[in-house]
């Protein structure tokens, strides 16, 4: 077992690597070369330097091998964001191992993921962070994809999909190829990394900021109370993050609880953003740049910029990608793509392009992204995007947040269920009649819910990952009637 305590930070700073022989050498020179009293991390309450990190990277460097890993073996990371949880990662990258990271409140069973990826070590870290263990697990999974990359001697990352709409999906990248994408610096922030580890967006906020030599600001938890708080405390001036998130922070009053002038950006993406949420969130938050971020795992994490009228329209593409719409599904072609993956076709075209299964709408160069399709309610063939139906809803008073889906049914395939979390108890009778009439006043009759449930509790509506999930059952819930 490790454990990581507290080393001067004005002790000579110590190369990651004697002449990196890995595609990740300028990463781990821009941290050996930064100021040594500069922040990577604020942990717990505790600053950790990139002096401590180009240390630890280089401690984990040598440990890791003694325990018997070797490049091309498959590592499990069962973590939550830490100084030594990244330089854990960074090492085993550098030492052309495959990486695959996860939480425990991952989106798969570990023994699924296990089963599709493989394990030769499990590397554990305690909740804290402070300290791990390393167990042989000699479990590798006969699989060819993972066996023609282990023959190009590089740094590989295993990311699994949610397996909301079917079975979790495991994605081989190339790791190397995706810290590429940072080579470029830009400007440094302090910023809490909101999405886990075990989520491509948590992987690509991490690089992003420890790139660039900003600050990365952990939390206790992913609630309301404890983000705040730490903006607060360590002047955060970037929050990436999801519109579940930010529709819960918008209908609580934790915003004008804590002093969280700091912020100058937020970002959200990984689901359809309602608008009432966007209103509400620019109300209040005057000053801060609100940006739509758009990317898939598949693919990478595009550029983006949101266009300026506070409108839902987004730019997205930059260096590396390229964008099309094809009957009005958008597509993706990445030069930060995944190797493909590994207990499903490839997803990608004779020409290397994504179907994302996002519907859009286009207007020049911005696009509006309506939902995926494979969310899409089907009520006697005519079709209705949820995030449309929560939108109306969510814009009703008491209302603090809605999950829209589809329910089979004999005569029109599917109907239209509205779940929602309310404030304060209010009359079943009345929440029906009145959430029927604004969607009514605003929507065709076909896309109006022919359910409202109420939710017991608010979380019933997020996945870990501060997701909607649109496609859980509703056994559990009580129909309104």
């Amino acid at each position: 077992m490790e454990t990581l305590t507290a080393r001067p930070t004005a002790a000579p700073r110590i190369a990651a690597r004697q002449e990196s022989a890995s595609g990740m050498g300028w990463l781990l020179d821009r941290f050996s070369q930064a100021p040594p009293q500069l922040r990577a991390f604020v942990h717990q309450g505790k600053p950790a330097s990139y002096a401590d990190v180009t240390r630890r990277i280089a401690h984990f460097h040598a440990k890791l091998p003694e325990q018997g890993v070797k490049p091309g073996d498959t590592v499990v990371v069962l973590a939550d964001y830490a100084p030594d949880v990244f330089c854990a990662i960074l090492a085993l990258a550098d030492l052309a191992c495959i990486v695959v990271p996860m939480t425990r409140g991952s989106v798969i069973e570990e023994s699924e993921a296990l089963a599709i990826s493989g394990c030769e070590h499990l590397l554990s870290f305690a909740p804290d962070g402070l300290s791990w263990t390393i167990q042989a697990r000699a479990m590798r999974a006969p699989n060819p994809l993972l066996e023609e990359f282990r023959a190009t001697r590089r740094a590989g990352l295993v990311l699994f999909s949610s397996g909301s709409t079917g079975k979790p999906k495991g994605m081989l990248h190339d790791f190397w190829r995706v810290m590429d994408k940072f080579r470029v610096a830009r400007q440094p922030v302090v910023a809490i990394p909101f999405l886990m580890l075990d989520h491509f967006g948590g992987i690509n906020t991490i690089l992003a900021i420890t790139s660039s030599l900003g600050t990365v600001v952990t939390t206790e938890s992913r609630s309301i109370a404890s983000i705040c708080a730490a903006i607060q405390d360590y002047r955060v001036d970037l929050l990436p993050t999801t519109p579940s998130f930010l529709t819960l922070l918008a209908a609580s009053d934790l915003a004008s609880r804590y002093d969280l002038g700091s912020l100058k950006r937020i970002t959200y993406g990984t689901e359809t953003m309602p608008r009432a949420t966007l209103d509400r969130i620019r109300a209040r938050f005057p000053g801060v740049e609100l940006q739509q971020t758009y990317g898939l795992s598949e693919v990478g994490v595009l550029r983006s910029q949101s266009r300026p009228d506070g409108s839902l329209w987004v730019r997205i593409g930059g260096s590396g990608f390229e964008t099309q719409v094809r009957d009005g599904i958008l597509w993706v072609r990445s030069e930060y793509r995944m190797v493909g993956y590994l207990n499903a076709p490839s997803g990608f075209d004779a020409e290397g392009w994504f179907n994302t299964q996002d519907k859009v709408e286009v207007d020049g160069e911005y696009f509006r992204i309506l939902g995926r399709i494979t969310d899409l309610i089907n009520v006697g063939g005519q079709k209705v995007y949820p995030a449309e139906v929560e939108d109306v809803i969510l814009a009703q008073p008491n209302i603090t947040d809605v999950v829209v889906s589809g329910e089979p049914h004999a005569l029109l395939g599917q109907i239209v269920v509205a779940r929602v979390a309310l404030a304060q108890p209010e009359a079943p009778d009345l929440l029906r009649t009145r959430i029927r009439k604004a969607c009514l006043a605003r929507l065709t009759a076909f896309k109006v819910p022919a359910k409202v449930v109420v939710l017991d509790q608010e979380q019933d509506i997020y996945s870990a990952r501060f997701k909607k999930l649109r496609h859980r059952t509703a056994e559990k819930y009580q129909e309104l009637s």
